[in-house]
C-alpha cells in the first residue's frame, strides 16, 4: 500500500488479511463484527445436536456449522502455518466439548481465525478494539486472551458503552449497553486519554478538600490521598480521561441526521473517541468489518490513513457514498478499490461464486455500479419479484419517479423482458432496466422496444421505457445511468425503505 493511500477491499476479510496486509503494519484496529444485533439467541447454550430453529433462526441464518466452520476448526486444531497459540488451540477444543458443533462454535471459530490475523498485522505498539454485545462478549474475551495474551499481549479495558435508545422489556432489566474490549499487542502502546478528555464539573466539589485559584488564574481543587497523606491538585479546566463506562455518547436517534438506516450503525463520536485516544495523525486504522463505514469516516476526518474491508458490495458502495457526501468527490475517487470486478473475467467470477455467504452479490454490484451507488437494494431473498434494486430520478424541480432494475448473470430470454414489464406496471415505475452478463437476444431487444418511451420533461428527451444494459458496456465503456437523480437522501423515506427490507444508499422519494 502506497503512503497516504486509503484502501477498500471487497471480499472475505480473512482472505484479504492473509493475502494483502503485511505483518506489523497497522497502528489501530477496530471491528464491530456481525454479532451485535440484540436479537433473540436463546439456544446458544443449548446447541449440542439439533437446535430449535424456531427460536434461534436469526442466529442460524448467519452462523451455521458448515464447511467453512469445519475447515476453520481443523485449521486451528492442526495449527496450520503455526499461526495459533497453544492457548487458542486448547480453548477451541474445550469450547467444542462444552458447546458442541453448532452455531455459536461456528461463530467463535470464524472470529478466532480473524482475530489471529489482526494480532499479526498490528504493530508492536498497536491497539485493538472489538465491539460486541453481552450475548457473546464473555466468549470473545476468552478468544482474545488466548490470541493476544498467548503472544505477550495485554488486556487493557472492558469498556461499557451505555445508551437509552430503543424499547424496554417488562420481563427483564432494559438491555442498554454494548461491550468494547481493548487489547494491545505489547505493553508499549500509544494512548492519549487527554485527547478525548471530558471537562470537569466546576459546580461541584467532586474531590473534596481545598478549592482555590493559583497565580496563573486557574481554578483548582486539592484532594487528600489517604494512603500518603498528601494532596493532589486537580485543575478544573484540565479535561479528565473518561472512565471505562461511557454514558455521554448516545446511540443514533431515529431523527438524527447521521442515521443511514443501517441496522448496526454506530455514532461517529464513538469511533472518533477510540481513534483519537489510540492513534496519531497519519497512523493507519483498520476496520475489517467496515459495514456502513463509520470507522473509515472517522479516520478520514481525523487525518489517519485507513483500510476497510467488507464481504458485501453494498457496504463498499455505501462507504464510497459517505466519503463523497461528507468530504468531497475527490476523496472518494482517491480510494484504492480492490476485489471489485474490473474486467469481464472478474465479473463472471463474481456471478459464478458458489459461496452462500455472498448470494446476490453480483446483482448488488451490477445495480449499484450502474447507478453510481445511488440505488435501493432489495434485501429479500427469493421474493424480489424480479426486482434487484430501485432508483429514484428527478422529473422536474419538485417531483420524481421510480425506475426498477434487475440484474441477471445468465439464461436471459424474451420472457424476462415481458416479466420486467409487468413488474414495472405493478410497481408504478416510469422505467425499468435489465442488466445482463450475456448479450441480449434479438427477441429481447424487440420486446423491450415494444414498451415504448418515457419522455423526461427536465431533460426534454425520450428514454426507452425498458432498457437493456450489458455488463460489458458497464465495464468496458463506463456506461452508467444518465438520468438526473433525486435530491439527496430524505432520512424519513430512507428509514421507511429500510423497514421494507430495502437499504437506501442515496436517493429517496420526494413525496
Amino acid at each position: 500500500m502506497a503512503l497516504g493511500t486509503n484502501v477498500l477491499y471487497y471480499g472475505d476479510n480473512l482472505e484479504v488479511l492473509r493475502k494483502y496486509i503485511q505483518a506489523e503494519s497497522i497502528d489501530l484496529c477496530y471491528i464491530d463484527p456481525p454479532f451485535n444485533s440484540k436479537r433473540n439467541y436463546n439456544q446458544i447454550y443449548n446447541n449440542i445436536g439439533t437446535e430449535d430453529r424456531a427460536q434461534s433462526q436469526a442466529f442460524i441464518d448467519t452462523w451455521t456449522w458448515d464447511d467453512y466452520a469445519i475447515e476453520g476448526y481443523q485449521e486451528i486444531l492442526d495449527n496450520k502455518g503455526s499461526r495459533f497459540t497453544k492457548q487458542t488451540i486448547e480453548l477451541i477444543k474445550g469450547l467444542n466439548n462444552i458447546l458442541g458443533k453448532g452455531s455459536l462454535l461456528a461463530y467463535l471459530i470464524s472470529m478466532t481465525l480473524r482475530i489471529t490475523e489482526i494480532q499479526r498485522v498490528l504493530k508492536l505498539t498497536g491497539s485493538f478494539y472489538l465491539h460486541c454485545d453481552p450475548t457473546a462478549s464473555h466468549y470473545l474475551k476468552l478468544v482474545l486472551d488466548a490470541v493476544f495474551c498467548g503472544k505477550g499481549g495485554h488486556f487493557q479495558n472492558e469498556v461499557v458503552w451505555c445508551y437509552n435508545v430503543g424499547g424496554k422489556s417488562k420481563k427483564y432489566w432494559a438491555r442498554k449497553h454494548d461491550i468494547i474490549l481493548f487489547y494491545t499487542k505489547t505493553n508499549e502502546y500509544f494512548f492519549d486519554g487527554k485527547a478525548v478528555g471530558i471537562h470537569r464539573d466546576t459546580g461541584t466539589k467532586s474531590f473534596g478538600g481545598k478549592m482555590g485559584i493559583d497565580e496563573e488564574g486557574r481554578s483548582y481543587q486539592d484532594k487528600l490521598a489517604k494512603s500518603s497523606g498528601k494532596y493532589y491538585r486537580y485543575y478544573l479546566d484540565d479535561p479528565k480521561i473518561p472512565e471505562d463506562w461511557w454514558t455521554d455518547i448516545n446511540s443514533i436517534q431515529s431523527g438524527s441526521a447521521e442515521r443511514l438506516g443501517y441496522p448496526t450503525q454506530k455514532p461517529e463520536a464513538l469511533l472518533k473517541r477510540i481513534i483519537m485516544a489510540s492513534s496519531k495523525k497519519g497512523d493507519t486504522v483498520l476496520d475489517a468489518y467496515c459495514g456502513c463505514g463509520t470507522a473509515v469516516i472517522a479516520a478520514q476526518a481525523l487525518n489517519c490513513r485507513w483500510i476497510g474491508m467488507d464481504i458485501t458490495y453494498q457496504s463498499i458502495a455505501l462507504v464510497l457514498r459517505r466519503l463523497e457526501d461528507q468530504f468531497k468527490k475527490d476523496v472518494a475517487n482517491s480510494v484504492k478499490l480492490d476485489g471489485i470486478p474490473r474486467d469481464m473475467a472478474s465479473a463472471q467470477a463474481l456471478a459464478n461464486k458458489k459461496d452462500d455467504r455472498v448470494r446476490k452479490e453480483f446483482e448488488k454490484w451490477a445495480v449499484l455500479t450502474y447507478t453510481s451507488n445511488r440505488a435501493v437494494i432489495n434485501q429479500k431473498k427469493g421474493a424480489d419479484s424480479g426486482i434487484d434494486g430501485i432508483a429514484y430520478f428527478r422529473t422536474n424541480n419538485t417531483n420524481n419517479a421510480k425506475i426498477i432494475l434487475q440484474a441477471k448473470s445468465g439464461n436471459v430470454k424474451r420472457g424476462d423482458i415481458a416479466t420486467l414489464r409487468g413488474d414495472m406496471q405493478r410497481e408504478s415505475a416510469a422505467m425499468a432496466v435489465l442488466i445482463t452478463l450475456e448479450l441480449p437476444t434479438t427477441p429481447m431487444v424487440k420486446e423491450a422496444k415494444s414498451a415504448g418511451f418515457y419522455h423526461h420533461d427536465l431533460m426534454d428527451r425520450d428514454y426507452d421505457a425498458i432498457q437493456i444494459v450489458t455488463i460489458q458496456d458497464i465495464i468496458e465503456k463506463g456506461k452508467i445511468l444518465d438520468i438526473p437523480m433525486s435530491l439527496e437522501v430524505l432520512k424519513a423515506a430512507q428509514l421507511k425503505a429500510t423497514g421494507n427490507q430495502l437499504l437506501l444508499l442515496d436517493d429517496a422519494p420526494l413525496n
